[in-house]
């Protein structure tokens, strides 16, 4: 197996240290550090190191994040001052206690090869940073509104103004850096890398790594006084959120939202917001400190107040996190709408042989699974005529961005299944967990069918049914595996498109498969999936759940084709 540093250099799997630039390669997953934590999947990377998810094998194999300290410097004065910044991290996350912050667990030295590393240990955030969230809202068309960017601001600056209250200043606030929780569905503020505890008597605080300034903060989300001069204000937080709020509303980087010549930000043409939001917005962004909200409460009382805060969903049911159903008469009249637009549909739009399996009847195919607050998922209808090889592009309704705001946390103590060890299991094979959980619905409501537009709760009743459906996620998972697909395959699904198939379809005709052909391709998935899946009743599976895996294993035959084996 071959790993790459972060400079793209090949080299072999089983070393620590890459052969060319001698920067740490990946730690390997299963690998075990401190004889307690086990990695199971690389998080991110940046300049001091990578972070990885683990499981604590001393804490029931309960999750983590382990964040790995490895600077890339050159002289011996700036690795000492790397670990400064690393030590004040850690001190400083040991004291921060609040919901919204994950919990500081230990600081580790570990010599792995013939070097040191260090590791600060924390709680694992399950769920998606606001980055993630923006560009799948960015794919549809869409942008955070200005009631959700609001009820963000109310629910973050909380968690603000305590750090603040402790004489800490984060400096590194940006879409990516706030990560929507899945289990209650508040921002959590991670990364605190770039922290600093301010002096009692020192309204700013100055890094130097040797003789030059170390100015953290990302372009155009810190202040000038920060990017500049490095010199940092507890208002300086409130500087960069206001900059991540204009950039969740625009869709747009802060670069194109601010004119640097005259200095200026594009009010009313970039930027379009209620007259009250901006008022506040701009205060948050004045050039001048002194100018500015010196405290966060003081942004939250002059705060407009959302006309609605009802924030949509990614997930009909979630291993964490199950949906509230919804009004009879609001589901009834959405059910009826959508029914007459696939009627229409159906009229036009034949389907190739191979998707026969997943074809229902429209009548009563419109299933929709909303929540209270507006959140809607639809498991779209299929027409039984097929007449052509064409794949169709059906328009469908799109499925809201963020996790539902009247979810529960699901206690699952009295079930038999290990949801952790399903959970992990998912990870592992790094399979999209929104398609994940689709596919889960799918087969449980299809297996239930008496439980459609009744969701699973927390009581203790429902045991019974949360297990069932914890089965039924492990069956996939196992299924899954016996695909035996491609991690490229695996991590694209819920993403595969009739654009695939077309292109595979092109491929074909320009020979440039070889004799391989469309029909073959359709025949040799179709036994693989049937192994799968067999005798699955034509009606029963999901387009947009089960197709995928459909998908994943075409895109699998033909790598094959095109790699000669």
């Amino acid at each position: 197996m071959q790993v790459y540093c972060s400079k793209q250099h090949t080299n072999n799997g089983s070393n620590r240290f890459c052969t060319h630039c001698g920067e740490p390669l990946p730690l390997a997953v299963g690998q075990v550090v401190d004889n307690r934590y086990q990695i199971i999947r690389q998080l991110g990377q940046g300049g001091f190191g990578r972070t990885y998810l683990a499981e604590d094998r001393n804490k029931s194999n309960q999750t983590c994040v382990l964040k790995e300290f490895a600077p890339q410097v050159q002289h011996q004065q700036d690795l000492q001052k790397a670990k400064e910044l690393f030590e004040r991290e850690a001190s400083v996350l040991k004291k921060l206690q609040h919901p919204q912050i994950p919990r500081f667990h230990a600081s580790l030295q570990v010599k792995i090869g013939s070097k040191d590393f260090f590791f600060l240990v924390q709680d694992y955030v399950d769920g998606d940073n606001f980055d993630q969230l923006l560009e799948q809202r960015e794919s549809q068309g869409k942008t955070f509104s200005e009631e959700e960017v609001i009820t963000l601001l109310q629910q973050i600056l909380p968690v603000l103004s305590y750090i603040h209250s402790l004489d800490v200043v984060h400096r590194d606030i940006s879409p990516d850096n706030l990560i929507w929780r899945r289990s209650d569905n508040l921002p959590v503020l991670i990364d605190f890398g770039g922290v600093k505890q301010l002096p009692a008597s020192q309204g700013f605080w100055r890094t130097k790594l040797v003789g030059n300034h170390t100015l953290l903060g990302k372009k155009g989300y810190a202040p000038e006084e920060q990017l500049r001069q490095g010199k940092v204000f507890i208002n300086s937080d409130l500087y960069s959120l206001a900059v991540t709020s204009l950039v969740l509303l625009t869709g747009k980087e802060p670069q194109k939202l601010y004119d640097s010549f005259q200095g200026i930000w594009y009010w009313g043409k970039e930027i379009n917001v209620s007259p009250k939001l901006e008022t506040v917005l701009k205060k948050m962004l004045s050039y001048k400190p002194s100018d500015r909200y010196q405290r966060a409460d003081q942004v939250l009382k002059d705060l407009p107040s959302p006309n609605a805060t009802k924030i949509p969903t990614t997930h009909a049911t979630k291993l964490k996190t199950m949906v509230v159903s919804p009004g009879r008469q609001r589901a009834s009249a959405l059910v009826s709408k959508l029914h007459n637009k696939t009627q229409a549909i159906s009229k036009a739009i034949p389907l190739p042989v191979w998707i026969r399996p997943f074809a229902v009847s429209l009548g009563g195919t419109a299933l929709v699974v909303l929540t209270g607050a507006g959140t809607w998922a639809v498991v779209n209808a299929v027409i039984r005529s097929v007449s052509s090889i064409t794949v169709p592009s059906i328009s469908l309704p799109q499925i809201p961005q963020l996790p539902n705001p009247l979810g529960q946390p699901v206690s699952d103590r009295n079930t038999s299944r290990n949801p952790q060890e399903i959970f992990s299991r998912r990870q592992q094979l790094e399979i999209p967990e929104v398609f994940f959980t689709r596919l889960v619905d799918n087969s449980f409501y299809t297996s239930k069918p008496e439980l459609k537009g009744r969701s699973l709760t927390s009581k203790s009743e429902d045991a019974a049914l949360r297990d069932e459906w914890y089965g039924i996620a492990d069956n996939l998972l196992n299924k899954l595996e016996q695909a035996n697909l491609s991690t490229a395959s695996r991590r694209k699904l819920g993403s595969y498109s009739t654009k695939d198939y077309d292109n595979w379809r092109r491929q074909a005709r320009a020979r440039q498969l070889g004799d391989y052909t469309i029909s073959q391709l359709n025949k040799d998935t179709n036994e693989k999936f049937e192994q799968l899946f067999p005798g699955e009743r034509r009606g029963k599976l999901s387009q947009q759940a089960f197709i995928q895996i459909w998908y994943a294993i075409a895109a699998d035959q033909v790598s094959k084709v095109q790699s000669g084996k």
